[in-house]
């Protein structure tokens, strides 16, 4: 079941073969996560709208914050209960044109999976993760919205899955660490705890400007954004990826070295507590 264009639907029956998401890559999405009501829910609308502006799509004077709400929450309706659902919201410019679309007109479908936590739970079975060197993500803007073009994502996904990693890390033509293939990175060394910045490339992620809001006010700790090389990684005592879905997950092994997550655990029930 889906919401598409504000109608709910078993199915949005958009023909594929005439899509521009499909055919060019040319859409941008948001994954949420709701539970009682949706999390972050500001940081997403903004994000949408901005990436919607960045590409050129035409934003609807209709198209409220309040309205973005309210069309999540008319599918949650529609749904089978469940503690939290995953929201994707994908927009994409709905337009005849080859390369160069002949509008700039722009349609919406929102689809959801149930999640079975209503809280972030921490998992901690073993986590590896390794380094993917096929492909780079560019440092441009483009590489921090979340587009329907994640080509090096995928082939990084596939990577993992056939070396038997749980997660890959992605790196941009500096060769430095830029992110997770669903995720932020932040590594700590010590009392000191860092990120790869936005303009290295990474997703600006909703849950890394929580996860950074929690460090900045902890005065037991130093935070920065800065560039992360590869190299670092072997010095670290934790390693965590965020994203919206599934909170912190703790990376407990890269190369032959293994990790603790005292402060990923901690860090879980801060955020826990700060949501509610």
């Amino acid at each position: 079941m889906v919401n598409y264009n504000g109608s709910i639907k078993q199915s949005s029956e958009v023909v594929v073969e005439t899509n521009r998401g499909f055919l060019y890559g040319d859409a941008v999405f948001e994954t949420l996560r709701v539970t009682q009501s949706i999390l972050f829910l500001e940081e997403h609308y903004l994000r949408l709208m901005a990436a919607m502006r960045i590409c050129r799509m035409d934003i609807p004077m209709n198209f409220t914050m309040e309205y973005f709400e309210e069309q999540i929450m008319l599918l949650v309706q529609h749904l089978e209960k469940s503690p939290a659902y995953r929201i994707r919201c994908t927009v994409f410019r709905d337009a005849n044109g080859f390369y160069t679309p002949d509008t700039n007109a722009a349609s919406f479908i929102i689809s959801a999976l149930p999640l079975t936590d209503e809280k972030y739970q921490i998992n901690a079975k073993p986590y590896e993760v390794e380094l993917y060197k096929d492909f780079h993500v560019t440092k441009h803007l483009l590489a921090t919205l979340k587009t329907t073009n994640k080509m090096v994502h995928t082939l990084a996904g596939i990577f993992a899955k056939e070396n038997y990693y749980q997660n890959c890390l992605l790196i941009n033509e500096d060769k430095n660490i830029v992110e997770a293939i669903q995720g932020n990175v932040f590594m700590k060394i010590g009392s000191k705890v860092c990120t790869p910045p936005i303009s290295d490339g990474c997703i600006n992620g909703v849950l890394r400007k929580q996860v950074i809001k929690l460090l900045k006010a902890d005065t037991t700790i130093e935070f920065e954004e800065r560039s992360i090389s590869p190299f670092e990684l072997q010095k670290a005592d934790e390693l965590f990826l965020s994203n919206v879905i599934m909170g912190i997950q703790p990376i407990t092994k890269y190369r032959k070295k293994e990790y603790e997550n005292t402060f990923a655990v901690a860090l879980t029930h801060q955020l826990n507590e700060s949501i509610n």
